[in-house]
C-alpha cells in the first residue's frame, strides 16, 4: 500500500483537505488530488461519502473503503505510515489528547466559518441574525484560544503547540487561520493577535504549507 498513489477528492479552497494534503507532502505519501465543488450537480462525492462531504481518501482499484472526514483521514495517514517521519505526533498519550483537541478545535472554527459564509449568501431579509452571531462567538473564541497557547508556548520557549516536534495541532491551527486569513472575514485580526501572527506567518512558510494554500473556485450552480 505505501507504494501505490492515494487520490484525494478536494475543494480548492479547503481548508480541511489542506491539512490531510500537507500531511501526506511531509511524509512524503504518493497521492493525486482531484478537485471538486461538491454542492454541484456533476460531483462525484455522493459516490464515497452518503455526507457529500470534503475531503474523501479514495485508494488503488478499490481495495478498501474510501476514507472520509479530514480528522479521520489525518489518523489514517498516521497510522498508516507510521514509519515515515515526521510522525506528527508525540507518542505520549497526554500530549496525543492535546493535539486531537487542537485538531477538534481548529475543525470547529472552520466548520463555524462554512456556516457562517453560507448563512452569509442568503437573501438578507432572510438572514439569522442570531445563526450569524453564535458562527462569529466560534470564531472569535477559537483565535483567542489559539493566541493564548501560542504566547504560553512563545514563553516557554516553544516553537510547537504541542511537544518539542510538528504535530498535526500545528498543521490543523494553521489551516484554520489561514482560512480566516485568506477570505479577509477579520480584517486587523494580525494586529489584535500579533503573537499568533508571527507564529503563523512563519509556519506558512515552511515546506509543505506554502505549496497549499487555499485557491477560491467558481460557484456556478447556486447552493442557498
Amino acid at each position: 500500500m505505501a507504494s501505490e498513489t492515494l487520490t484525494l477528492i478536494s475543494a480548492t479552497p479547503s481548508p480541511f483537505a489542506r491539512m490531510n494534503r500537507i500531511a501526506m507532502q511531509l511524509k512524503g505519501i504518493q497521492f493525486e488530488l482531484q478537485n471538486e465543488v461538491p454542492w454541484e450537480s456533476s460531483t462525484v462525492t455522493p459516490k464515497h461519502n452518503p455526507l457529500e462531504k470534503l475531503p474523501i481518501l479514495l485508494f488503488p482499484d478499490n481495495k478498501r473503503a474510501p476514507v472520509y472526514d479530514s480528522a479521520h483521514i489525518q489518523e489514517y495517514i498516521i497510522q498508516k505510515y507510521a514509519d515515515r517521519e515526521p510522525k506528527l505526533l508525540t507518542g505520549d498519550i497526554d500530549l496525543d489528547l492535546e493535539a486531537r483537541q487542537i485538531q477538534v478545535l481548529s475543525e470547529g472554527m472552520m466548520d463555524a466559518f462554512v456556516l457562517a459564509f453560507w448563512e452569509g449568501q442568503r437573501e438578507e431579509d432572510k438572514r439569522s441574525k442570531e445563526w450569524m452571531a453564535r458562527q462569529d462567538r466560534k470564531i472569535d473564541g477559537a483565535m483567542r484560544a489559539f493566541d493564548e497557547m501560542v504566547k504560553a508556548r512563545k514563553n516557554q520557549g516553544r516553537e510547537f503547540l504541542v511537544g518539542d516536534q510538528l504535530t498535526i495541532a500545528d498543521i490543523a491551527a494553521v489551516c484554520a487561520v489561514g482560512s480566516i486569513d485568506y477570505i479577509g472575514v477579520r480584517e486587523g485580526w494580525k494586529s489584535k493577535y500579533p503573537d499568533l501572527a508571527k507564529w503563523w506567518e512563519e509556519m506558512d512558510q515552511r515546506e509543505g504549507f506554502r505549496d497549499t494554500r487555499p485557491v477560491m473556485f467558481e460557484l456556478k450552480e447556486s447552493v442557498v
